[in-house]
């Protein structure tokens, strides 16, 4: 990874570690019909409005920064997207989870917990769920829009989480609970696909009390 020189317009597209993946699999799954934008390297805090030079120069620090090249890791860029809204929004978009306080808890092995997330402020839209350990649950789509989506994990996680985790598209999940000996942790990640909106769902699942 390095960065371009901002003195000139570069356009410098490559092929992601997925996209490699599905070209050399030679199926014709290997499809670009999405573009998306994003603003990884901007530090807004930086925009001055004390300027000494006036308002043309609020800016001069951001637009003079360097812009990151693009690199091949799909799980570690573009972590910022922007997102198109009409003119006189007021709001940004929200998600809400039915019937959740937050969290989610297992108590026992083969307990289930669906998981129907809404948005505020946005049109209807379907959601991509990841859920960052599959070892401590199995992760399903509910009804007839879910499918299980083999593409990039909206989820920023190293190479060993991103091995554990599994990612579901769709517009409602079922959690089931996995037997452990341990109680244990992780965490289940909702973002709209259309809104870009995101919250993350702790889970906590129980030792199996039929475990010694």
């Amino acid at each position: 990874m390095g960065f371009l020189d901002n003195t000139s317009i570069t356009v410098d597209a490559i092929l992601t570690k997925k996209g490699r993946e599905l070209l050399a699999r030679g199926q014709n799954e290997f499809k670009i019909t999405k573009f998306a934008l994003a603003d990884d390297e901007i530090d807004y805090n930086l925009y001055d409005t004390s300027h000494p030079n006036g308002s043309n120069f609020f800016a001069a620090v951001i637009e003079n920064m360097p812009l990151l090249e693009a690199f091949v890791d799909e799980n570690q860029l573009m972590r910022y997207k922007l997102v198109t809204l009409p003119k006189e929004t007021a709001k940004l978009p929200i998600l809400d989870i039915a019937g959740s306080d937050g969290t989610i808890t297992f108590d026992a092995p083969g307990t289930t917990n669906n998981v129907t997330p809404s948005t505020r402020n946005a049109p209807t839209e379907t959601y991509t769920f990841t859920l960052f350990n599959a070892d401590l649950a199995s992760l399903s789509p509910e009804g007839e829009t879910g499918f299980t989506d083999t593409a990039t994990t909206t989820a920023f996680l190293n190479a060993a989480e991103r091995k554990r985790s599994f990612t579901v598209v769709g517009k409602s999940v079922k959690l089931t609970a996995r037997s452990l000996t341990v109680d244990t942790n992780t965490n289940l990640q909702v973002t709209g696909n259309t809104s870009g909106a995101t919250v993350t769902l702790p889970i906590t699942v129980k030792k199996d009390p039929s475990t010694t």
